[in-house]
This record gives C-alpha cells, structure tokens and sequence, in this order.
C-alpha cells in the first residue's frame, strides 16, 4: 500500500526533521480559545481558565495495531486521533487539542506522510480539535504513532468509571460487534489477494463493518446528546476492548456487578448476516470484539425516561450488589458469569 511505481517519492532525509514537520503541519489552523501558541516553539502554550484538564495517551505500532496492507494511510491517521478522542468523550468530556509523534523507516516517503497527515487534518476539523505539536523520529521496525489528546470538562460534569451504582441502568451507544468483523473481511481478503493478486475483493456487501474498522468515529455526538437531554451519567467508559472487558473494568471501579441481557445487545443486520458467514456467535464478537468505540455508562434508573425509545441509545441491563459477580442473562435465561475476553496486545 506504500509503494506506487508512478507516483513521484520524495526522501524524508531531504527535508530533516524540522523542515518536515514544518511541511506536514503547514496546512493545520487554530480554532479553539483555549490555545495561545500551537506548533512553532519549543511547547504549546494553553489557557483552559476554569476548567479541568482532561488528558489521554495512546501508542499504535504497525503490525500489532495496524496492517497496511490494507489500511489506506489516509484512514490511519484519521483512526488514530479518533481512538484517543474517544477516551477524552468517555470522560463526558470535550476534546480541545492533539499532539501526533511518529516515528517510520526509510521505506515511507514524504508522500507517504503527507497521506496519513491529510486524515489527521480531516479528524481535527471534523471534531474542531487543534493540532498543537508532536515529534518524528525515524524506526528501523516500521511505523508508530503517539498521540495525545487533551480535553476540558467542568469538575461536576466530569464522568469517572468508578462512580455506577447497584440498580443503575447499564446504557450503550450505536451497535457492537462491527469493527472486528470488519476486521475479518478485510483478513480473508487479504489471504485472497496473497494467492491471487490479480483478484479485486468486491466489500460493498461489507461497507458498513468495513468503515467500522477502517474508520471509527468517536461518539462526541452521545455527550452532546447527553448534556442535551440533561442526563448525567453515574460511570462510562469508551468500547475499545469489547463490552464484556469495559463492564468488568465498571465493576471493579464501581464495586458493583451486573446483569447484561443479551437479547438486548445491539446488533447491526450487518454484523448478524457476516457472523453467519464467518460461522461466530454474533454475541460473542459483540462481547470480545473490541474497537467500536461506542460509549458505555450507568444512569439512576429515574433517568430513564428521558433516554427511553432514543434510537441511539440501548439499554442493555443493570448493575447489582458485588457479590452477585457480573453475569450474561442469554436468551435462554440462564446465568454466565462474564469474562474479559477483549482484545489484548500483549
């Protein structure tokens, strides 16, 4: 996916680091207050008045979370600043300001960069971000990418995992199970391709999953909605490593358990038609699948009715007393203790 015989490819080495930088930035424009000096100095320099800080850190190493043989470096950048935006969300937070690290081996042109840059651009303007700094290095093991997100939220509105409480309702955005299938489309098409290069993998069945993988988007619209309906989330939680690992991670900071239902797990036709195909439990992927960046959180049960019949809001079950554990209700009725079986790098 890097290299293209016609198109022109210009050394990194031509430009050194500071001149690439320069070059990669260039076209990147200041739109929040709270930034007083972005790239340029030796720091950023920020003014968030009154407000919290909210800071997260995410690190992307080829060939552990990413594939370029199928990942356009376009949608990587994009993807990448989504992930830690979505942290910033989970605190019911807003995001404000980026830095983006990278370090690549000399197989990358500018060219190359200039791609992923053009993502991290359409990511900034579409969540109204700032790019404010960052570093590049070079890697003799391919590319890795740093970013860090910052964010401000007011201290009453900030939204913790550890805050759910026994009979809170446990509440999820969208739809699950998406992103890792879309993940296996992409996996079989690429062992296709290896066989038979000449073969163009038809994805239209697949575009909805596939998107879900190759470009996410962060749920700003669910806290948006949130402060709009006048809820105030207990506990939440992004979904990166798959619902069953994010309600764990709830319990245990919240000292509760929980009963999750399955039959109200959302799914997307989509997502039911591929798990048939790949012959998986469409519940299992929703439960381990991980990456949907949807958001998970716990309202007071008198909230209820202020998110009943939204449609981009599921009620999926409610939190218990701690010795009762953390259990699946399956259609069947029976009691299984939930597991993290989510995504794990090491």
């Amino acid at each position: 996916m890097i290299e293209d015989k016609n198109q022109s490819r210009t050394a990194l080495e031509k430009l050194g680091e500071f001149g690439l930088i320069k070059h990669l930035t260039k076209g990147f424009e200041l739109t929040q207050e709270s930034t007083l000096k972005g790239i340029g100095d030796d720091a950023a320099i920020l003014d968030f008045k009154n407000q919290k800080t909210v800071v997260s850190t995410d690190l992307l190493i080829e060939g552990v979370h990413f594939h370029l043989s199928y990942m356009p470096l376009k949608h990587l950048g994009y993807k990448s600043v989504i992930v830690n935006l979505s942290d910033i969300y989970a605190m019911n937070a807003i995001a404000t300001q980026i830095t983006v690290s990278l370090a690549v081996s000399n197989r990358f042109p500018l060219e190359a960069l200039e791609e992923f840059y053009e993502g991290v651009r359409a990511a900034c303007k579409m969540y109204g971000v700032d790019l404010i700094g960052g570093d590049t290095t070079s890697s003799t093991t391919g590319m890795l990418i740093s970013i860090t997100a910052l964010g401000v939220g007011q201290e009453k509105k900030l939204v913790y995992r550890s805050g759910a409480k026994e009979n809170d309702l446990l509440v999820v955005s969208g739809d699950l199970g998406g992103a890792y299938l879309g993940l296996q489309v992409l996996e079989r098409e690429k062992e296709v391709f290896k066989v038979n290069p000449q073969n163009q993998p038809d994805l239209e069945p697949y575009s909805y999953i596939v998107e879900r993988q190759l470009k996410p988007e962060a749920r700003k619209d669910i806290v948006e909605l949130l402060e709009k309906l006048e809820v105030s989330p207990t506990a939440m939680i992004d979904i990166s490593d798959g619902l069953s690992s994010e309600i764990l991670h709830l319990c245990e900071q919240s000292n509760v358990g929980c009963n999750l239902y399955e039959d109200k797990i959302p799914l997307d036709p989509t997502v039911i038609s591929a798990s048939e195909e790949f012959k998986i439990d469409s519940s299992m992927i929703a439960l381990s699948g991980g990456e949907d960046y949807e958001l998970l959180f716990t309202i007071d049960q008198k909230e209820f009715p202020k998110i009943k019949g939204n449609p981009n809001l599921t009620v999926l079950g409610h939190m218990t007393d701690k010795n009762e554990g953390a259990h699946l209700i399956s259609r069947n009725g029976s009691k299984i203790p939930i597991t993290a079986q989510g995504w794990n790098s090491f």
